[in-house]
């Protein structure tokens, strides 16, 4: 059977939405759903994994399609609910970086061409990436990434947007940092102080960190800082303003397919943005699966018009698209 006709054609898409969420985004989002009561089934979140839970409801029950509205952390934890499935992910975006939905060429600035790109029916296959089990679809961070997301508060972003991280990061450079070793299949061997993991390019916002990143390389792209001071604060904007910071004396940029970070003691680690505890070890590895997602057949990266991603490099296809199961 086709994968046309094995969709079964729906009334209103299921979307998941957190009506807490502290985006100034937020209120404008849930008057656009509510403005379309025949395309929308609106299902709110009001506790941390409920959205993962409602997520997970939805693809035991057949739904082919699942809509997130909402930033990132609402985004991974739908993500977490879909690994697995053939259901397709809608994104709606509606947080203050939306990094996965500028990294796939979504409209961040107009949610009526945002839901565009789902009605339109491209499909792209990305991979998924796990850290300690935790699957991320953009990013991930161990150590001092991990606290400047921890300590960079909703003001803050709303006043200074992705520059936000950068604020925080200097406000923590007084601090001693924990030695982290970074293991990886092949022997390398890197000694540093944090480190960044990227399956996409962007992170923080439209910042392209990982200049060779393609989310459909089964690779991840890691930075291993070698140092947090203010010289890392002034070697990042450095390289940013020319495109990347690979070639930073302060860092050891290279890709792998898995790799381990080991630490003395525990350290803080995130994934798309979202802390998911403290470990003494963690293991990056590959999904068995892939993430099924709506973008536009020719993706625009972070905003960018120089950095179209390759339409002969990244798979896609064309599906009848499903408008939803009655609710």
């Amino acid at each position: 059977m086709s994968e046309e006709s094995a969709v079964e054609k729906q009334q209103r898409y299921p979307v998941i939405f957190n009506p807490q969420a502290r985006s100034q985004k937020g209120g404008r989002v849930l008057r656009f759903l509510m403005k379309h009561p025949d395309r929308f089934a609106l299902h709110s979140t009001h506790h941390a994994g409920e959205a993962r839970d409602l997520a997970a409801g939805f693809v035991a029950v057949g739904e082919p399609v699942v809509i997130a509205a909402g930033g990132d952390g609402t985004l991974n934890e739908v993500v977490q609910g879909l690994v697995g499935s053939r259901t397709l992910l809608g994104v709606l975006p509606a947080g203050t970086m939306n990094v996965f939905a500028r990294e796939m060429g979504i409209p961040c600035d107009s949610l009526e061409r945002a839901f565009q790109v789902i009605q339109q029916g491209f499909v792209q296959e990305v991979d998924l990436f796990e850290a300690n089990g935790s699957p991320f679809v953009q990013m991930a961070g161990v150590g001092f990434d991990a606290m400047v997301i921890e300590n960079t508060s909703w003001e803050l972003k709303k006043r200074f947007g992705p520059l936000a991280y950068l604020i925080s990061m200097v406000k923590l450079l007084g601090e001693t940092p924990p030695q982290i070793e970074v293991l990886c299949a092949d022997g390398r061997r890197e000694v540093g102080v944090a480190v960044l993991v990227g399956n996409g390019s962007l992170y923080g916002g439209p910042f392209k960190f990982f200049r060779r990143a393609n989310n459909h390389d089964s690779k991840l792209d890691v930075l291993v800082f070698k140092q947090a001071d203010y010289r890392l604060v002034l070697n990042l904007l450095r390289g940013l303003a020319f495109g990347g910071i690979d070639m930073l004396s302060t860092t050891s940029y290279f890709q792998t397919r898995d790799f381990t970070v080991r630490t003395d003691g525990q350290v803080p680690v995130e994934v798309d943005g979202e802390w998911i505890g403290r470990f003494s070890e963690v293991r990056f590895v590959e999904s068995s699966h892939r993430l099924r997602v709506f973008a536009p057949e020719a993706a625009m990266i972070g905003g960018f018009s120089d950095t179209l991603k390759s339409l002969m490099q990244w798979p896609r296809r064309v599906v009848e698209l499903p408008t939803a199961r009655s609710q």
